[in-house]
């Protein structure tokens, strides 16, 4: 799982939440179910069973892969529509191509970053790309669903080619940890992320025994979703393992431990952590669009299949054909 790391941790600023800080106790630690997306790939949905009380302004998560492909087996996406909230596409291992028909996209690997804010509508594709499918290879990485308040919906929409090295690094006291600040901020290290909705998201890599309590934003929600390994959160230590995700409740510091003894094929607890400002209006989510209302939704499929949402642009090696209407 490289993403990006560092030789010496101890060379990066190093977080620790103060020490009357009002600890989050954890809610509760809910399995994903897993499933398969696109045309075909293994996801695990990180979110399924939270309630949405507990998520917002997170819509859902999907853990793709890890997978090793063989040659010809790697799989992506039709081209599909997407309005009203933002997709950020972390890819940990592997390649992976994205391409939108407003002119955004690129291709990202190991620790890259895809945002994009649909906002009004636009058609999304990724895809593996041609090399990839002939050798195959090793793909791992997330997708998250950040909503947008209604004010926000129908803005114009962006595209954000995040790199990992603008990833900000960050280390616990003693080293034994790595955090990856993509978006929002941790103890005032900010992430390249630029977000509508105010969040967090930290992919924090825990060595066996490891230990990490960090400063949390009170008025953000607090998640942990574990990719791989072994351990625990909260004070009171409660297990977690790959494909599962934890609640926090209300405080001022969140607490995660990797396990002593890790998995053969996993060296480190690899945990992406979570927090954002609640939106609290209403959502009405059907597919590919998050609207405030269910007259809200209608239009958004009227708007795709009468072509409002964009045409598909020529791209190189995908398919130009336009979208089907259902």
């Amino acid at each position: 799982m490289p993403a990006v790391t560092v030789e010496n941790p101890l060379t990066l600023p190093r977080v620790t939440a103060s020490a009357d800080a009002v600890a989050r106790p954890v809610l509760t630690v809910t399995t994903a179910p897993s499933g398969f997306e696109g045309e075909g790939f293994p996801v695990r949905r990180a979110f399924a069973g939270i309630n949405y009380h507990h998520l917002d302004p997170f819509i859902m998560m999907d853990q793709m892969g890890e997978v090793d492909y063989a040659p010809g087996e790697p799989k992506g996406t039709p081209w599909h529509p997407h309005r009203g909230f933002e997709t950020v596409t972390y890819i940990i291992d592997g390649i992976f191509d994205h391409h939108d028909s407003n002119g955004g996209g690129g291709t990202i690997t190991n620790g890259d970053t895809q945002w994009m804010t649909a906002g009004s509508g636009l058609l999304h594709i990724e895809a593996p790309p041609e090399q990839l499918v002939m050798s195959g290879g090793l793909f791992h990485g997330l997708q998250l669903w950040v909503n947008l308040p209604a004010k926000d919906k129908m803005m114009a929409p962006r595209y954000q080619d995040i790199r990992s090295g603008s990833v900000q690094l960050l280390t616990s006291p003693d080293g034994g940890a790595l955090l990856r600040v993509i978006a929002g901020e941790l103890d005032g290290h900010e992430g390249p992320g630029i977000t509508h909705t105010p969040i967090t998201m930290v992919h924090a890599t825990l060595a066996p025994g490891a230990e990490i309590t960090l400063p949390w934003r009170e008025d953000f929600n607090g998640l942990a979703y574990v990719m791989a390994g072994r351990g625990a959160v909260g004070t009171d230590r409660r297990p977690v393992h790959v494909g599962q995700t934890a609640v926090f409740g209300a405080g001022g510091s969140l607490t995660v431990r990797a396990d002593e003894k890790q998995d053969a094929n996993t060296p480190d607890l690899e945990v992406v952590l979570l927090g954002g400002q609640p939106i609290r209006e209403p959502m009405a989510h059907y597919g590919p669009f998050v609207m405030n209302t269910r007259e809200e939704l209608q239009q958004a499929f009227d708007d795709y299949q009468k072509g409002r949402l964009g045409s598909v642009p020529a791209v190189h090696g995908m398919s130009t054909s336009g979208p089907q209407e259902s």
